[in-house]
């Protein structure tokens, strides 16, 4: 009986996941084990009660929410600063590639109000540092009332990607801007987020 050859395990030369590099190799070699390769739970959920609305996805990857939140009347721009991972996310939607598109979510301006961010695996790719300016992004692209949804990774270990959150720094983070309306545990996290991932709804405040 022949036995089958074990995949090439990757090699990575580049180590700064603030740049491209890092995340088209990993792309390239097909190793993305936060790619859950479906939709959430939540998320389906959430899509289903909607209407119509205005989304981003930043740092889409191969953007598998995409489909069902087209298919349910959402207009949705997926973006990714990874080559890679937007040739990849095109290539797995086909006819609804137009909606995924290369652009730095710090300098990508919506050709309209948005109506909800969805978070999944952004923020947690980011060093620590970064996060400060990712939450004030985020304030800043949505008009009051508008929400950021999705999943938040909590975790102490100071290593990543990805990099694990307080429940103290994520409150710090959204303070002021934000206000918490759902908060529960994600039913069906892939084995990198496992008990560490909360789905959670944040309403933008009036802008004082």
């Amino acid at each position: 009986m022949s036995v089958a050859n074990p995949p090439p395990t990757p090699v990575f030369a580049e180590r700064d996941p603030l740049i491209p590099a890092f995340w088209d190799a990993r792309f390239a070699q097909r190793f993305t084990p936060w790619d859950q390769g479906s939709v959430p739970g939540e998320l389906a959920d959430f899509v289903a009660q909607r209407g119509s609305d205005r989304c981003l996805i930043p740092g889409c990857g191969v953007g598998h929410e995409v489909r069902a939140m087209v298919d349910a009347g959402w207009q949705v721009t997926a973006i990714d600063f990874s080559a890679e991972a937007v040739a990849a996310a095109q290539q797995q939607l086909g006819g609804l590639a137009q909606h995924v598109q290369q652009a730095d979510f710090f300098a990508f301006a919506p050709p309209a109000p948005l109506d909800i961010i969805y978070e999944r695996a952004f923020l947690c790719a980011l060093p620590r540092a970064h996060w400060p300016a990712v939450a004030a992004r985020w304030a800043s692209l949505l008009p009051a009332g508008a929400e950021l949804v999705g999943y938040f990774y909590f975790d102490t270990n100071p290593n990543g990607p990805p990099f694990g959150i307080e429940r103290t720094q994520l409150a710090a983070l959204m303070q002021g801007a934000f206000e918490l309306v759902e908060d529960r545990p994600a039913r069906d996290s892939i084995a990198v987020f496992a008990g560490k991932e909360r789905w959670m709804r944040w309403r933008r405040r009036e802008v004082e």
